[in-house]
């Protein structure tokens, strides 16, 4: 079953592996695996959210998360997004990024530099995202807390209307104020606001079609039972939600990546094939009901996405390497992972569901 899963990213990971060595030869070799590790270990907590959504999508919208969106993340994100980027904020045509791109270099008006000149935007866009992400959860009622004494408190203050919006409106204002300088305060302002309504709006509206289904005639969707899973507009607002969820992950991997190797076909490369585990890892985790297994495992990703929010805004202002934001998520995966285990010796290990033979996911690893 793990060659099933896995095997295709191996094959990715071979081939990426040998284009960087034939474009670089050992140094290039190295510096994909080197990026390969960084963007699975600042996305670990990605593939656990896409599981928790991916289980919910139709056998087609599964599909296409699985395929299409794939290529998404590995061309659009990894390389096109950049340059858009540096298109938009530099005022430059596609061609001029492209050959400023390929130029290379870590001086003033380099492509590196002037990527990093539009870290404020992607720094308040992302983090107000994934902030949001991460509080919506934290307020919301659930049967299981894993950090007590923080989240039941949270989950009672929850009970206010909007809390989550209040909360991120008030971070993001703080962080313009006293990260930012200049014309960088309305820069974070503008972004963050932004990053808070396509939040709002994708989340939302796949809700509310789900819930359209429903009113419907379909089942209530309690599960992963087929006939309760979004298709239609509701699927194509969470196949929306999680593209975008991976391009707000992927900020700090592109940015970061730019402190390793400026050439952005080996950053496309080593950054691709991460992403291609990503998915594998998400599968794995559907297939094997993981997060039902393992029930603090969500609550670790959640955690950790708020972690990674929060340095976000603070690199508005600091520099924090890539290794502590990526050491901070699998901490919190990893000791999230140990209290399940914990639990499950304590009072037994909760029944996963099986989510039916013609499940996509299955089908789609099988055939790999």
């Amino acid at each position: 079953m793990l060659l099933r899963i896995f095997g295709v990213s191996i094959a990715i990971t071979i081939a990426g592996l040998v284009a960087g060595f034939f474009l670089g030869g050992l140094e290039a070799f190295t510096i994909v695996a080197i990026l390969i590790v960084l963007e699975v270990s600042l996305s670990f907590d990605n593939a656990v959210v896409n599981a928790k959504v991916l289980i919910r999508m139709s056998p087609f919208w599964q599909r296409m998360f699985l395929t299409v969106g794939v290529l998404i993340a590995v061309f659009g994100m990894r390389l096109v997004f950049p340059l858009a980027l540096v298109a938009i904020t530099a005022s430059l045509s596609p061609i001029d990024v492209i050959d400023l791109a390929l130029k290379g270099g870590t001086g003033p008006g380099t492509y590196a530099d002037r990527l990093n000149e539009a870290h404020p935007a992607i720094a308040g866009f992302g983090g107000m995202f994934l902030g949001m992400l991460f509080l919506q959860w934290l307020f919301e009622e659930r049967e299981h807390q894993w950090l007590k004494w923080l989240e039941r408190p949270a989950v009672r203050a929850g009970t206010l209307e909007q809390l989550d919006v209040i909360v991120a409106s008030v971070a993001l204002a703080v962080a313009a104020e006293f990260l930012a300088h200049g014309e960088e305060k309305t820069t974070v302002l503008v972004a963050g606001l932004l990053g808070m309504v396509t939040y709002l709006a994708v989340n939302g509206l796949g809700t509310l079609f789900e819930n359209q289904g429903e009113e419907e005639g379909a089942p209530p969707r309690k599960g992963p039972s087929q006939a309760g899973k979004a298709a239609g507009m509701a699927g194509f607002f969470l196949f929306l939600y999680l593209e975008v969820l991976d391009a707000s992950f992927s900020f700090d991997g592109v940015i970061g990546a730019f402190a390793i190797t400026q050439d952005i076909f080996i950053i496309a490369i080593g950054l691709g094939v991460g992403a291609f585990w990503v998915r594998s890892m998400t599968v794995y985790l559907v297939r094997k009901g993981t997060l039902q297994n393992y029930i603090y495992l969500e609550h670790g990703a959640h955690w950790a996405i708020g972690a990674l929010a929060t340095i976000l805004l603070i690199t508005v202002k600091y520099e924090v390497p890539e290794v502590v934001a990526g050491g901070v998520g699998v901490a919190f995966i990893l000791l999230a992972l140990f209290s399940s285990v914990r639990h499950n010796k304590k009072y037994g290990t909760p029944e996963p569901f099986t989510s039916g033979d013609d499940d996509p996911v299955e089908v789609e690893a099988a055939r790999t």
